[in-house]
């Protein structure tokens, strides 16, 4: 299996996708502004206290306050708290945590209301961001996650990833983890630490106790709250910590300052990998060019189509997602009823899992399987489904087939599901339903053009269309574009992007900004 990474960076958000075998399977996008948040750590103060859910609400900068369960406090918090005061006490000189005293541990049945009170100071940690109306969840046990090793201050245990099968490769890990941390410090040996040298776990330890003393100095030397004093890797780098392995053949961005970010990481994490790492030149979209935009529009959406005509149709509401599994026009198996709704079922099967992970859908979701009289078929599917979703990182669970054929997943849930509009609002007429003839669009384009070269003064700029109206534009000897060329200069650039809608256009310089030439009538 060939597995890809393609980074597209665009003006105003930055978009990732993951290949596996040139089908997509994981795909992320966010504003460029916005800040991932999981896994950010923050000095803030506790806001209001909440007895019945013996529970608090921490101002932590959001729009919502965030969640702290008593339960997230964690068995150390007690430490923590007397080493943040420790720390607080003295602006000039930080107090090294390997000296910092452990107390006993906190009881599990407590009260927040005799642990906490409002005002107090907590160090706490984002592990889900806010969905819908909730504020996002926190919890006051600290980690610093990396590619091997996952660490953990005021916790002396070192655990193994139950996915290292072998016995005497745990007792390794944990022997020389054991020989290499500091005090106060515990340490989770992550599946992808198996096989590793000592020189490689120590070089990521020593990175990750560096970020851990960045942020307590942090706490030391600032005084306003909340503050963040531990901010996560940015969201390229963040997806391939978790997703990178040494059987990837290429990541491919289009931006030289995310480029360089990612090829930094690579070559920390593996020295030897770090050539699959390439800057993508070409003059076509990075993801028109590795088919990844078509993949999105025919992937969401409501209806989708998978093997010889059969769908499904997906629906998320608040509490959960409901999948419909339909037969279509399929032709008919000649082995009867039976054998038709299997094939189907399992062709449903591979899709799901593979929409899960594109949605990166979460909480609960219900499958209405169609219907099969053999308890051999039922239990075929539900292996089927198990395997296929050993690939997901997320934690889930599925049970068997209902008696009303019915299968229900639990998928771990930390950001909102991804939701694409994949449906066009026509760009000449903006929903009104009437829009200048067709036939005029070049002679519009035109306009533009010699508005942009002989007014405003830009000679070198793309002009991006939709792949039909490019393919026009380029037909012949003396095309659209080589009379324009002549007569408005060599600068002039078509590029075809499956982005467009038909009758919609797009314009960039040569530094990749985007140029608004929309008129106030064609906006109206």
């Amino acid at each position: 299996m060939t597995s890809e990474v393609i980074i597209d960076v665009r003006p105003k958000d930055i978009a990732i996708a993951l290949l596996e075998d040139k089908n997509l399977v994981e795909y992320q996008n966010e504003p460029r502004s916005a800040s991932f948040s999981v896994g950010n750590i923050y000095v803030a103060k506790v806001r209001k206290l909440m007895p019945g859910l013996n529970a608090c609400f921490v101002d932590v900068g959001f729009e919502k306050d965030a969640f702290l369960h008593y339960l997230d406090l964690g068995s150390q918090f007690n430490s923590y708290e007397k080493y943040l005061k420790q720390v607080q006490s003295d602006r000039k000189k930080l107090f090294p945590i390997s000296k910092a005293s452990r107390l006993p541990e906190m009881k599990k049945d407590g009260s927040v209301q005799t642990t906490l009170k409002v005002g107090q100071e907590v160090m706490v940690q984002i592990v889900k961001e806010p969905i819908s109306t909730k504020g996002p969840r926190l919890t006051c046990e600290l980690s610093f996650a990396g590619r091997y090793l996952v660490l953990i201050p005021f916790n002396d245990k070192v655990s193994v990833s139950s996915k290292v099968r072998k016995s005497e490769e745990r007792t390794r890990l944990k022997q020389l983890i054991q020989s290499i941390k500091p005090k106060n410090f515990g340490v989770i040996v992550r599946t992808s630490a198996e096989g590793k040298r000592v020189a490689e776990l120590d070089m990521e330890l020593k990175i990750l106790l560096k970020r851990w003393e960045d942020a307590i100095t942090k706490v030391q030397k600032t005084t306003a709250r909340p503050q963040v004093i531990f901010e996560e890797t940015g969201r390229a780098v963040a997806l391939l910590r978790d997703l990178f392995n040494p059987t990837y053949d290429g990541i491919y961005v289009n931006d030289d300052e995310i480029f360089g970010q990612v090829k930094d990481y690579v070559g920390l994490i593996a020295p030897e990998k770090v050539n699959i790492v390439k800057k993508y030149t070409g003059q076509v979209p990075i993801f028109d060019n590795f088919n990844v935009t078509k993949q999105i529009k025919s992937a969401f959406g409501k209806t989708v189509n998978y093997k010889r005509g059969a769908y499904l149709i997906i629906e998320h509401t608040e509490a959960l997602h409901v999948v419909d599994v339909n037969s279509g026009n399929r032709t008919r198996s000649e082995n009867g009823q039976e054998a038709n709704a299997l094939e189907v079922n399992l062709g449903a099967a591979d899709e799901l899992a593979r929409q899960l992970r594109l949605r990166d859908m979460g909480g609960i979701i219900v499958v209405d399987f169609i219907d099969m009289n053999l308890a051999e078929d039922r239990q075929l599917l539900y292996e089927r489904m198990c395997k296929n979703m050993q690939k997901d990182r997320a934690r889930h669970n599925i049970l068997p087939l209902s008696k009303f054929g019915l299968m229900q997943i639990t998928r771990q849930r930390v950001r909102p599901a991804m939701d694409v509009n994949v449906e066009e609002t026509c760009p000449t007429c903006f929903g009104r339903g009437k829009i200048k003839s067709s036939i005029l669009f070049t002679d519009q384009l035109e306009s533009k053009i010699d508005q942009l070269v002989n007014k405003i003064g830009i000679k070198k700029f793309y002009l991006h269309v939709h792949p039909y109206v490019a393919a026009y534009i380029n037909q012949g000897l003396m095309s659209l574009k080589r009379k324009w060329q002549l007569k408005y200069g060599l600068g002039i650039n078509i590029v075809s992007s499956q982005k467009m809608a038909f009758l919609q256009y797009e314009i960039y310089d040569r530094k990749g900004n985007y140029i608004d030439m929309k008129e106030e009538i064609e906006t109206k």
